[in-house]
């Protein structure tokens, strides 16, 4: 198993006041490849109801490296590093999508949570089954 990248183009209104990606803007990339990896693996939105819960980002820590810029298109690389009870530890690396310089490394700390409380409560059994295989598969980042 190779750690889940998908691709984005940056857009024109996610700059700040120096002419690059707000800092900000790097946790909706965050979600957005979290998503997208749980969707390639069967658990999207419809699933996440059916089993009463979802994941929300709990903590997230971010190092910025390099900026990107309007236009740039980015490879958006995730992958599970931890998972047990309520919580799932997520690593990230956000590239230039034709190079190797990395822009941004993450972690976020992500925790299941009943739908009708919002209280965190322990992952269904089939996601942990999943999520811990991929750990097992998962030794490193591409890179």
């Amino acid at each position: 198993m190779q750690p889940f990248t998908t691709h984005l183009r940056v857009r024109h209104y996610e700059m700040d006041a120096q002419g690059h990606v707000n800092n900000a803007v790097y946790q909706h990339y965050l979600e957005q490849v979290a998503i997208e990896h749980s969707e390639s693996l069967g658990f999207g939105p419809t699933r996440y109801r059916m089993l009463g819960g979802s994941f929300v980002m709990r903590r997230v820590t971010i190092d910025y490296l390099r900026p990107a810029f309007a236009g740039d298109r980015l490879a958006l690389t995730t992958w599970l590093q931890e998972v047990r009870g309520t919580r799932a530890l997520r690593r990230y690396e956000i590239r230039q999508a034709d190079q190797a310089d990395l822009l941004v490394t993450a972690e976020a700390l992500w925790v299941w949570v009943d739908l009708d409380t919002m209280r965190p409560k322990a992952m269904p059994p089939e996601i942990l089954e999943v999520f811990q295989t991929l750990i097992t598969q998962t030794h490193s980042p591409i890179g």
